[in-house]
């Protein structure tokens, strides 16, 4: 009987010994791995959960280098966009330099080769790369509608219309800009890369007489006078199908290119006043020559917008659409590779507005850059905040206390040394008796 207790007893010891053993195994995994649940079976429901957190952190640190990458992709495209604005304030100095008096020719042909070299720059501006992905070559724009290219004009009276005469053209505020009917209104524009000038008296001609009268310079026609018939706010329909307004939504008059899509698109054209002793008057040509483009010229094409995907999911992402920075879509070169003219005084005079017009275009490039990248700012810092509250929220969830931890490692291993040794006594007295047997 006594070998049977002593055998029922040691049974008991093992029993505990492994208990034991299991649960210092399961205090150890704790301490080593800071979580208390470390498996479906310690806790089925709770590790569902902290897995899906799991992903959810991974997913939101990838989302967060998505980001970061994007803005480093954007500070490329910036970086080229700031080197064509210094390459376009330098044309507009050598264009101002070209349409002096005392340039002469040889200087005006020097200055054109100084343009050229600077257009084939802004050229290679627009084909930086980033991970060998064009930014600027115009591969990169969102979906578009054909669209007329549109100039207003909010300096003139707001009763303008195109069938108002020369002579009766007030400014914004009411008075007179003193068109006499002896002066000459001198007229030049570029169009796919090409300057086209002409003038005329003044006489009884009306401010559509203007445009007419460029549709007549050789270039065929190139503007549509039909947007100025009324004196409106309403400047026309933007690439989206939006109506566009001026902005302050008072009247203005506008006028468009012929043409819809980027094959009518004017580089830009200057409208010059001088009296009958070729005086120029400059406080009428301040207001008759403040034509600005107000809608860009587009052609229908799909969305070709960059994706960033800034979230954990499937519809958290950006599209950010980056413009044609070439020179051609700058107006500063025609389709036949021809570049903006400076060879003529009267050349000169059209590429300043030209440039002016290129100037603008690529600063609203640039400001949707910017903006683009002040909202991935924010967008880097939210993700970042949700990223450290989901890692918070599953170490409440999963993760071990470690000092109560610790101190249960230290009691079961207490316990399971306890038992191997009372174990390993019983083991003793049973041989013991198994000796006297014998």
């Amino acid at each position: 009987m006594a070998t049977i207790g002593s055998y029922a007893q040691q049974l008991a010891l093992l029993n505990t010994l492994n208990m034991n053993y299991s649960k210092a195994v399961k205090s150890a995994n704790q301490v080593a791995t800071g979580n208390k649940i470390n498996s479906a079976k310690d806790d089925a429901s709770y590790w569902a959960i902290g897995k899906r957190m799991d992903v959810k952190i991974g997913a939101l640190g990838q989302a967060t280098s998505n980001v970061q990458t994007g803005n480093s992709m954007l500070n490329v495209a910036s970086g080229a966009m700031d080197n064509t604005v210094e390459i376009l304030t330098t044309l507009k100095e050598k264009a101002i330099a070209a349409a002096n008096s005392t340039a002469k020719d040889s200087d005006r042909a020097t200055i054109q080769k100084e343009f050229n070299q600077y257009i084939d720059q802004i050229n290679d501006n627009a084909l930086v790369t980033y991970n060998g992905k064009y930014l600027l070559n115009g591969s990169n724009k969102s979906a578009t509608l054909e669209t007329n290219q549109a100039f207003t004009n909010s300096s003139l009276g707001l009763d303008t219309t195109g069938a108002t005469k020369l002579t009766d053209l007030t400014r914004r505020q009411g008075d007179s800009l003193n068109i006499d009917a002896t002066d000459t209104v001198n007229v030049s524009f570029v169009k796919d890369g090409k300057t086209y000038s002409t003038s005329f008296t003044a006489g009884d001609y009306t401010l559509e007489d203007i445009f007419k009268k460029a549709n007549e310079a050789g270039a065929g026609e190139v503007f549509d006078t039909s947007a100025m018939a009324t004196a409106t706010s309403v400047i026309g329909t933007d690439s989206s199908g939006k109506e566009v307004h001026t902005v302050d939504d008072q009247n203005a008059v506008t006028v468009k290119a012929a043409q819809a899509g980027t094959e009518g698109s004017i580089a830009g054209f200057t409208v010059s006043v001088t009296d009958a002793e070729g005086n120029v008057k400059k406080s009428v040509n301040t207001a008759l020559d403040d034509f600005t483009e107000t809608i860009g010229a587009a052609d229908t094409r799909g969305d070709n917008s960059l994706v960033l995907h800034t979230g954990s999911e499937s519809t958290q992402n950006m599209h950010m659409a980056l413009g044609d920075a070439s020179a051609r879509a700058l107006g500063l070169q025609g389709s036949d590779g021809s570049y903006l003219s400076v060879g003529t005084q009267e050349d000169a005079n059209a590429a300043i507005n030209v440039i002016d017009n290129a100037i603008n275009r690529i600063l609203d490039q640039q400001t949707s850059v910017g903006a683009m990248q002040s909202r991935l700012d924010y967008t880097h810092n939210n993700l970042v905040t949700q990223q450290t509250n989901v890692t918070d929220s599953m170490t409440t969830i999963i993760g071990a206390d470690m000092a109560k931890a610790i101190t249960q490692y230290t009691s079961y291993n207490i316990q399971m040394q306890a038992a191997q040794a009372m174990l390993a006594q019983s083991m003793s007295n049973s041989s013991w008796f198994l000796n006297l047997l014998q």
